[in-house]
């Protein structure tokens, strides 16, 4: 048990017997009545999102969830299978639980899985990744850096936007979060 005054992101809270991540938090203290704690919750399994205000200093229920970094290893059917770096048992992750993570999820890629009571249920990838661009219509002369996009097909299928003169087979970094372009990787 915690007290809404102690909300972190990341923080999953068990409420009606449903797990919920805390996306947003923030401590009103108005200047008449007493102060409260306005936050924004994701549900871990359906990927709602809604909004919530706690009293301060109201108990809420935590949930033990334990994340570890794990490395992915293969698809098998419809889960993904991660190891984890330091007992090397194996775990299996529903698709359903690494959701758009998929787009930018490489073999051997490091991520942080999130487990209560076993299961796991939450995947968190690193802000950025480096992936290869395996396909792009080419450039053209006289395309700069400033100019506009085009789109690229990523080695794991996921399509983002590049700048007009990036090429097939180029390395770059993409921004996990919202699928940005982030810039060249230079081996």
């Amino acid at each position: 048990m915690a007290t809404s005054n102690d909300l972190k992101n990341g923080m999953v809270l068990n409420i009606d017997g449903q797990l919920w991540t805390v996306i947003d938090f923030q401590h009103v203290k108005p200047g008449k009545g007493g102060a409260f704690v306005r936050s924004k919750l994701k549900n871990v399994l359906s990927g709602k999102v809604v909004d919530r205000t706690f009293n301060a200093g109201v108990k809420v229920e935590t949930a033990n969830v334990d994340r570890r970094d794990m490395q992915y290893l293969y698809r098998d059917g419809d889960d993904w299978v991660f190891m984890d770096n330091v007992s090397y048992d194996q775990f299996p992750v529903p698709d359903a639980v690494v959701g758009d993570n998929s787009r930018y999820l490489l073999e051997n890629q490091t991520a942080q899985v999130a487990i209560h009571e076993g299961v796991p249920i939450i995947v968190d990838l690193p802000a950025s990744v480096e992936i290869m661009v395996t396909y792009t219509e080419p450039g053209l002369q006289g395309d700069r850096s400033s100019g506009g996009t085009k789109p690229a097909t990523l080695e794991t299928g996921a399509e983002i936007q590049v700048p007009l003169f990036l090429e097939s087979d180029t390395k770059v970094r993409v921004d996990t979060r919202d699928g940005s372009y982030l810039g060249r990787v230079n081996d």
